[in-house]
């Protein structure tokens, strides 16, 4: 009984104690921002036309929807 206490005293406070020993510091640097943002990382090849697909999806479907497009159903905008 006293064991288990003990065990689950010190798995409850190893993540406190580690933790108080770091700081929080930025993952990416300043001069690492170039990489991230290179074309090469984005997910389509053309963003222009894949906009421009989804707002004409969007119009002729009559409403939007998870796909982050913008305007409304009626393709006026």
């Amino acid at each position: 009984m006293m064991r288990t206490k003990v065990a689950l005293i010190l798995t409850l406070l190893f993540p406190v104690l580690c933790s108080s020993c770091s700081s929080v510091k930025p993952w990416v640097k300043p001069y690492e921002r170039q990489n991230i943002s290179d074309p090469i990382m984005s997910f389509s090849r053309d963003p222009v036309s894949d906009a421009y697909l989804s707002h004409v999806h969007d119009a002729r479907e009559g409403a939007r929807g998870a796909d982050g497009g913008a305007g409304g159903g009626c393709g006026c905008n």
